[in-house]
């Protein structure tokens, strides 16, 4: 989120540099179990994030319980210098995502830079 400057009133937006930094140390104190990997995509992985720009994160698991919408909830994302979305698979849906065709899964897998792993 938008932060208080120290020598002024206005807010600013986390810098790139400062946010893949406050993700790294997120992402190694982060308890989730059975994670395999965690990488992010979108655009800090690009390299053209701005003001505004959430990240785009996802994670691999060795499974779960939950169906794939909520899967997220478990991720404290809220603990993140700017808003974030998550995706997170089951390994046996990462694999099935690598092997498809289509844009989105060629897109994710060429642009995810990993923190942990890579699956």
């Amino acid at each position: 989120m938008p932060v208080r400057c120290l020598t002024s009133s206005v807010r600013r937006w986390p810098r790139p540099a400062e946010v893949e930094a406050a993700l790294s140390r997120w992402a190694q104190r982060l308890d989730l179990p059975g994670l395999d990997a965690l990488g992010y995509f979108g655009s800090y992985a690009r390299g053209d994030a701005g003001v505004g720009s959430y990240l785009d994160l996802v994670a691999i698991v060795e499974a779960s319980d939950l169906p794939p919408p909520l899967r997220a909830t478990r991720l404290p994302l809220e603990e993140l210098p700017v808003p974030a979305d998550a995706l997170v698979y089951t390994e046996a849906e990462w694999a099935a995502l690598k092997k498809r065709q289509e844009r989105f899964a060629k897109t994710h897998l060429k642009e995810t830079r990993w923190l942990l792993g890579p699956p």
